[in-house]
């Protein structure tokens, strides 16, 4: 077997926020990250309280996809997509999240890109909860600490799936919560992105606030799975997690202890919604913190009833445990690898870190796994409108061959491998343009200049390729 099957979903993956732009248009409500500044590497980005005229707000603009879907998607599917990950902003369905009736304008609007994607025979995966949390939910209701907002989301995720019945099989609850963990310090890009609060200005007891934080978000996700399958029992339901495979820096003892106790902080939520129970040792966990946890029977039920169809991976990269006297520190506060090389942001390139998490994951719970992210961010240089990006090439050759591998020789379930992101976008965590990922380039800087016009750089033609051949020759 040297191909890919042919069902295998090929595609890309996109989130609202970072692509839609049209801020206020349509009845939109503002969201969490309508607030989030530009940024960059060195400079993190800001999150204010009301909208500041000397600052650049990258979300209000993004690339425009609310209104260039349509050329973006014949793009997609001239590339041969077999698939393409979306998300659904919740404060275009309900403005503030606490209405009555929901926004029909925003209905249309995503049943209309959903229906476009159908027209190129692109596969739709629809992710319910990509950081776009309407912000008077976190200004008014004190955003996941409070169970009410678990039936805010209910609501909204009932609206939504309903809308597009017999449209969307495949479901995505949330798209990486697990970055938010009382085990371990936080920082306020992760806990804004996800629940709209700075870590930093979090009062009393932060781990306890994180703790009931992941709790009701981890609870919403499983009474979601079984709202969307109860309404067509054709649906999958999955949900996004961003793991981050950790190496001892030896093979001493310890240091193999303390790089599985790091490794393992991203999976306590995937154990509770693939296993049928919120997991005891994390109540033990908290426990030792002087957190206090209910689980009423009421929600064993839900935790019992809402296992996942699919995990979905985001891969990016992979870091060492931290040892006490290593000074340099990765994104999510492990070391660097001497052993990888890194892109221009600091993430470890590591291919066969992507077969390793494959196989751990799928061992771990036997369930079909989706690699929803997957890329690298770059300065793409346009040199007389053409755009060689063999960097990207060599990137997704290494980490797809790695993929391969792990279906074929290690024989993993995995059905599909979704580029982030297909097309130039705003880059969540830095808030910039110029750390680019796509396949096709967006004229856009991070000043706000550009006419947003879009070119396919080399890497465009060398996916298709990929996928006409199903991957043979990688």
């Amino acid at each position: 077997m040297t191909k890919l099957p042919k069902d295998f979903l090929w595609g890309g993956s996109i989130a609202a926020h970072q692509c839609e732009g049209a801020w206020q248009e349509d009845g939109k409500g503002p969201a969490i990250m309508d607030y989030a500044t530009s940024g960059s590497y060195e400079v993190p980005r800001q999150f204010t309280m009301t909208i500041e005229k000397d600052k650049s707000y990258p979300s209000h603009e993004a690339i425009d996809f609310y209104h260039t879907y349509k050329e973006d998607i014949a793009l997609f599917a001239k590339m041969g997509f077999k698939a393409l990950r979306i998300s659904i902003d919740w404060s275009r369905i309900y403005p503030r999240g606490d209405e009555e009736q929901p926004n029909q304008l925003g209905i249309e609007h995503y049943r209309q890109v959903i229906l476009e994607l159908i027209k190129h025979g692109i596969e739709p995966i629809v992710t319910l909860y990509h950081f776009e949390m309407p912000v008077t939910l976190v200004r008014e209701y004190q955003t996941w600490l409070n169970p009410q907002v678990i039936e805010f989301y209910l609501k909204y995720v009932k609206t939504v799936v309903e809308a597009y019945k017999g449209l969307v099989k495949y479901w995505v609850t949330f798209n990486e919560m697990n970055h938010i963990d009382p085990q371990s310090e936080a920082s306020d890009i992760f806990t804004y992105i996800i629940a709209g609060i700075k870590y930093s200005e979090i009062e009393g007891n932060k781990k306890e606030v994180l703790a009931k934080i992941g709790y009701n978000m981890t609870l919403a996700g499983v009474k979601a799975t079984k709202l969307i399958r109860d309404i067509d029992k054709n649906n999958q339901v999955g949900c996004v997690f961003g793991i981050t495979p950790v190496y001892p820096k030896d093979c001493h003892p310890d240091n193999v202890m303390k790089a599985f106790k790091a490794m393992d902080r991203d999976f306590y939520q995937i154990d509770a919604m693939c296993n049928g129970c919120f997991p005891k040792y994390k109540l033990k966990e908290y426990e030792d913190y002087q957190i206090h946890i209910e689980v009423t029977p009421e929600d064993e039920i839900a935790f019992k009833e809402g296992t996942l169809d699919f995990i979905g991976m985001n891969y990016y990269s992979t870091e060492v445990a931290k040892s006490d006297n290593d000074e340099s520190e990765t994104l999510w506060g492990g070391s660097q690898n001497p052993y990888l090389q890194q892109s221009k942001w600091g993430w470890a390139i590591d291919p066969v870190g992507l077969r390793y998490l494959l196989n751990y994951t799928y061992r771990k719970y036997g369930l079909p796994i989706m690699v929803t992210e997957n890329g690298i961010g770059a300065v793409d240089e346009m040199v007389e409108g053409k755009i060689h990006d063999e960097y990207r090439i060599d990137y997704l050759k290494a980490h797809l061959s790695e993929l391969k591998k792990a279906v074929i020789e290690d024989h993993v379930e995995c059905f599909g491998y979704l580029m982030w992101g297909p097309i130039d976008l705003v880059s969540a965590t830095t808030g910039e343009m110029k750390k680019r990922y796509g396949f096709i380039y967006v004229d856009k800087n991070d000043d706000g200049s550009g006419d947003l016009k879009r070119y396919t750089k080399d890497s465009y033609d060398w996916y298709q390729n990929i996928i006409q051949t199903q991957g043979e020759d990688l």
